[in-house]
């Protein structure tokens, strides 16, 4: 009975507040099927750490499972690689393939982060917490995760929450700002999609040539993309089927979940409930913002120049929150017109921006790290 009122006694109101935070985070999973998979257990988990002296967190001198996962699998960045497996697995080059300058919007989409990266400086930002900050821009929750982490950032709790959060948000972030800097007239523009024969063997050696390029230029970037084309390189060998659906379905799921719940771990109540995580969302969401009009804004520069006109919205694609953000634009194509299909266009600038957000957290890395 003792130890109940002690536990009562340490109960602090940050601690209540923290339990809100974890339970949005689970109606957003649950009622709204908002990355179910991340934030369920990212929510639970927020609860699971703030209750007055967590066993999750310590077990009298011993480190709890919660400090323990997140040794093993995110201090050593070991779950956001393998995730990168299971995301590499999942995507299909082929859009890509079959028309390479689309690669161009995915590297127009970041502009966000190198922006959003100079506004944090600004707010007074250390080097490596600015840079940590502006890759929540990408909408890729794994990268956000290893360049905290690399960094050894205070703010890691808040850029992953933002990071995770805005990916799930894409729906409704996205549509407003692509018709505030698009017209009617633009975004009915018809697309036609020829699509090519890609070679087997031109589908094998994209992801080995693609980390082979990126480790001369961007070597810190070498992990990152090495997982990600290694989880490509079996879905494409064709002798490993079964690892590959295994990778896309077992892996991916099963490893989000590890991670979401392993975030928590740093998600205790004095370290996040502080005025710098209101900042952190709000630079995160003006990054995400930034990368969406820069790749719209990129079409748009094209259309300047080209005879065949490029419906802006697929710039806008360009983020690496795949394949949400593909579908976004193009269920904004059919509302326009429902006659206009841009779903394989906005895929290859899709998996473009997933190549060029794990090119742009190698650069940060080379040049800050």
């Amino acid at each position: 009975m003792q130890a109940i009122f002690e536990n009562f006694a340490n109960l602090t109101w940050q601690q209540v507040v923290m339990w809100g935070v974890g339970g949005v985070l689970i109606y957003l999973a649950i009622k709204k099927k908002m990355e179910p998979t991340l934030l369920l257990p990212m929510g639970f988990g927020a609860i699971l750490v703030n209750l007055p002296l967590s066993g999750a967190v310590t077990q009298g001198a011993e480190v709890g499972i919660i400090s323990e996962l997140f040794g093993m699998g995110i201090a050593n960045e070991m779950f956001p690689l393998l995730l990168f497996i299971g995301i590499g697995a999942m995507i299909d080059f082929g859009p890509l393939l079959s028309n390479p300058k689309l690669m161009l919007f995915g590297a127009a989409a970041q502009f966000g982060i190198f922006f959003t990266f100079s506004m944090a400086t600004l707010f007074g930002f250390e080097l490596k917490d600015a840079a940590s900050i502006g890759i929540i821009g990408a909408a890729d929750g794994p990268t956000s995760i290893f360049i905290a982490n690399y960094f050894d950032s205070y703010f890691m709790p808040a850029i992953v929450v933002a990071a995770y959060s805005y990916m799930a948000l894409v729906p409704i972030i996205q549509p407003p700002f692509i018709r505030l800097v698009t017209t009617k007239k633009e975004r009915q523009i018809r697309m036609e999609y020829e699509e090519k024969e890609i070679s087997t063997a031109t589908r094998i050696l994209f992801p080995i040539l693609i980390t082979m390029i990126t480790g001369l230029f961007a070597p810190r970037a070498v992990a990152l993309i090495g997982f990600l084309m290694f989880g490509n390189l079996i879905r494409e060998c064709g002798v490993l089927d079964s690892l590959s659906e295994t990778a896309q379905k077992v892996l991916a799921n099963l490893v989000t979940l590890l991670l979401g719940i392993t975030i928590a771990a740093r998600m205790h109540a004095e370290e996040f409930l502080q005025w710098y995580t209101l900042l952190i969302l709000g630079l995160g969401l003006i990054a995400f913002i930034f990368d969406t009009i820069g790749g719209v804004m990129f079409a748009k520069l094209l259309n300047l120049f080209s005879k065949k006109k490029i419906n802006p919205m697929i710039g806008a694609a360009g983020i690496s929150a795949f394949p949400m953000s593909a579908r976004v634009v193009h269920k904004m194509g059919l509302e326009e017109d429902n006659q206009n299909f841009l779903l394989m266009h906005s895929i290859g600038v899709n998996v473009s921006g997933q190549i060029a957000s794990v090119i742009a957290g190698g650069l940060i890395l080379t040049f800050l790290g």
